[in-house]
């Protein structure tokens, strides 16, 4: 063997293993039915390995295009062609990616990125099948039968494809591990040949015989939904897609109807890779894959193995499946007798969680059993701040009809769109009103365009803010010090996040009679600690100047494009009022007075209550602050970290 065959990453082609290779060439079967596969992995030889082995195993005039990311509506879903519109003189109808796509396959790229706009258009379309337009004066509506390949490129648990979409899609499939790392899935990987001219033809005549083939019996879809429910499948479209795999397994191995080997294939490809937790014990009979029974193949040797080249389809249907179980004695009865040694619905059930456990991989498997399941965001859009929409700066979304007022750009060519459609009712329009008119100056007006003030299109862009959050903090009474230096152990282990988050963090103490501003908003950790190191403490609790005064900063946080977090730390007991002048009563009155400017403001407010017991006091501040109140009176830093980053808000 030579070097090049010895390390996939200089090979020329990355090795699929059975189940890779057998995701393919099902999803080349019914990618219409399917919805298609997400596959996470960046750019590299493996990715690009499966997407040649599909192409390969699909027809030669199947359409592929690509979805950039980013793509406007117009592009998507197809809109007025402005050229050709103003040289014919009536409306014609650009297609857009969908349509060109109708038959085929659609690659999204970056899907990890997609926005929830364009997540719903492609959800929509591949539930209905249909692709209606109405915009720009046209009305368009068409059948469309495509699949869907989400290439997601996410490297954190917080970069994932829409959950819109990850529904839909039959097939999950991440990247291996660096060559080396699993040397038994390499082994296993480097058995899958590359397709042939018989194993397209073969997966091509599949493709005719799914259209023939019976739908499941109801003891397999009760055990599929049953197998989904045991894994914590929330969701019914994932057992409805492990149905059409089933279906298409049996069709790619030749069979005249769907056995329980496809249903259990299928549990093992669709709903394996979507478990959130192990099957319990009254579930299954062992939560471990090792210890649950083997009526089902092992993930390295699937019943029906379409990488390699299949037999006659007189010899597939009848052969054996090659499985590991029990050889069974040739038997002499009939049709009927086969029938009653089927098994019954409940090891039916166990079969499917037994090959689906049997197929999760070590990390899974241990992230499942310590019960942490993946976190998912409605969109990934980054990590820091709000995103807002303004009309001058960020990232453009699209024109939308609008006026040309406080900075508002104006998009020529969508202007352009919209005025085209209406080109030769406007004309006439005129040629009527001014009646005698010369010939020039009627071939002139026939030359303009005519642009009226319903035509103007604005751009859109949306900027993403950073988040600032502000401590202001009580320095004051006996136990300002413990207090100060859990603020000081927040406040660092939030800036080291900075580098990732890159939002911003302030602190402002109140002590005696007044609150200083110890820290502006900044970045910089050795700032923070500089600022932090002589903080003293002890005195008065001027509660309402502090609240007046976190009140100006986050108002100034919010006019500079800011997103500004308040996190106030105190026992809510004020001694000290506005003016200056002691006295409890009084001080509390100020201190509310002073909360409510930052209700009505609908700054996002964090009150933590550091007394050793909650204070009536400090509830009734959260309330007039309409602050998130959260009572930690032995609160370390760690804990007060926690707290804070809980009540940032999400990205959108």
């Amino acid at each position: 063997m030579n070097a090049d065959a010895a390390d996939p990453l200089t090979a020329q082609a990355w090795p699929l293993s059975q189940d890779e290779a057998l995701a393919a060439a099902l999803l080349a079967v019914d990618p219409v039915g399917l919805g298609g596969a997400c596959l996470r992995a960046p750019a590299g030889p493996w990715r690009q390995a499966w997407l040649d082995r599909l192409q390969a195993l699909l027809p030669a005039a199947t359409p592929l295009r690509r979805l950039p990311h980013g793509v406007s509506d117009s592009a998507l879903l197809g809109g007025l062609d402005l050229a050709a519109t103003l040289s014919r003189g009536r409306p014609v109808l650009q297609p857009g990616l969908l349509s060109q796509a109708d038959g085929g396959l659609l690659l999204l790229a970056m899907a990890e990125r997609a926005s929830a706009d364009t997540a719903a258009k492609l959800a929509c379309v591949l539930d209905t099948r249909q692709l209606h337009v109405q915009r720009d004066a046209l009305a368009h509506s068409q059948s469309v039968q495509l699949g869907l390949v989400a290439l997601d490129e996410g490297l954190s648990d917080d970069e994932v494809l829409p959950p819109a979409l990850q529904d839909r899609l039959a097939f999950w499939l991440q990247a291996p591990g660096p060559a080396g790392s699993e040397p038994e899935a390499l082994m296993q990987a480097a058995e899958v040949e590359d397709p042939d001219d018989d194993q397209a033809a073969w997966v091509q005549a599949a493709r005719v015989r799914l259209a023939q083939l019976p739908a499941l019996d109801e003891r397999q879809l009760k055990a599929l939904c049953a197998t989904a429910l045991a894994l914590g499948i929330d969701s019914m479209r994932p057992p409805l897609l492990a149905a059409r795999v089933a279906r298409a397994a049996a069709a790619l191995a030749g069979a005249a109807a769907v056995e329980d080997e496809h249903a259990s294939l299928a549990a093992r490809l669709v709903l394996a890779p979507r478990a959130t937790r192990l099957p319990t014990p009254e579930t299954a009979d062992a939560d471990d894959p090792q210890d649950a029974p083997e009526p089902s193949p092992p993930p390295d040797q699937p019943p029906h193995q379409p990488a390699d080249p299949p037999p006659p389809p007189e010899q597939q249907a009848r052969e054996p499946d090659g499985q590991p179980d029990t050889p069974q004695e040739p038997d002499q009865s009939d049709e009927p007798d086969d029938r009653d040694e089927r098994p019954s619905d409940e090891q039916l059930q166990e079969m499917m969680i037994a090959a689906a456990c049997a197929s999760l991989s070590p990390g899974l498997l241990a992230a499942l059993r310590a019960g942490q399941q993946a976190r998912q965001t409605a969109g990934a859009g980054g990590k820091a701040g709000s995103a807002h929409k303004n009309f001058r700066r960020g990232r453009p979304l699209g024109p939308v009809r609008g006026e040309l007022r406080g900075g508002a750009r104006l998009s020529l060519l969508a202007t352009l769109r919209a005025a085209a459609a209406w080109q030769t009712i406007r004309k006439r329009s005129a040629e009527a009103a001014t009646g005698s008119a010369s010939a020039a100056e009627a071939a002139t007006r026939r030359r303009r365009i005519e642009v009226r003030q319903e035509d103007f299109h604005i751009m859109r862009y949306k900027q993403q803010r950073s988040t600032t959050t502000v401590f202001v903090v009580d320095a004051s009474g006996s136990a300002a010090l413990h207090r100060l230096a859990e603020a000081k152990g927040a406040v660092e282990l939030l800036l080291a996040d900075c580098y990732v988050r890159r939002d911003r963090v302030a602190l402002i103490a109140f002590r005696g009679s007044r609150a200083d501003l110890l820290l502006a908003p900044t970045r910089s950790l050795a700032r923070a600690k500089r600022s932090l190191a002589g903080l003293p403490g002890g005195g008065g609790t001027p509660l309402a100047a502090a609240l007046e005064a976190a009140h100006a900063l986050v108002q100034q946080i919010a006019r500079s494009g800011d997103t500004p977090v308040l996190v106030l730390l105190t026992d809510g007991r004020a001694n000290i009022a506005r003016d200056g002048s002691p006295g409890r009563a009084k001080a509390s009155e100020d201190a509310l007075a002073a909360a409510r400017p930052l209700a009505a403001s609908s700054i996002r407010c964090l009150l933590i209550d550091t007394s050793p017991q909650p204070q009536a006091s400090a509830q009734a501040l959260a309330q007039a602050m309409r602050a998130h109140y959260v009572p930690l009176p032995h609160a370390d830093a760690q804990g007060l970290s926690q707290a804070v980053r809980l009540a940032q808000p999400r990205t959108l």
